[in-house]
């Protein structure tokens, strides 16, 4: 298992006039732990990207616990818990400052080429990165 922690502060273009978060925000906020928890192994989007590989989420859920407000600090915990194949999932869980839950997720992705469209096998050297957690 790898896990990843990253931080997101709440903008206020993301929350409404009573300062909350808007729900559909937190989407973005799992893209944000995901593409960190990948840099912090040395990967990127934008290289697999490059290499022919993309990643389109097929499965994207998410529960809410409690609010975030505009100006929170949160922290986004991102969980790699299985090996991936063709498909990897990512389990998430975002915290305020103060280290209470506010919601929690999981997305699925499919590793595709980029040119047929159809799911592949992950490349060797994304492979290679994660090997190492599941010994």
């Amino acid at each position: 298992m790898y896990i990843n922690e990253t931080h997101v502060r709440v903008r206020y273009g993301e929350s409404d006039r009573m300062g909350y978060a808007y729900y559909g925000n937190y989407p973005l906020y799992y893209e944000v732990g995901r593409t960190e928890m990948l840099r912090t192994l040395g990967l990127s989007y934008k290289e697999m990207e490059d290499s022919g590989i993309i990643l389109p989420v097929i499965n994207l859920q998410s529960n809410y616990l409690a609010p975030a407000f505009y100006d929170d600090l949160l922290t986004v915990k991102t969980y790699l818990r299985e090996l991936p194949a063709v498909r990897i999932r990512f389990e998430y869980e975002i915290y305020n400052s103060k280290g209470e839950k506010l919601n929690y997720g999981e997305t699925t992705l499919v590793f595709t080429n980029a040119v047929s469209r159809k799911p592949c096998r992950p490349p060797e050297y994304f492979m290679q990165r994660v090997r190492a957690f599941f010994k």
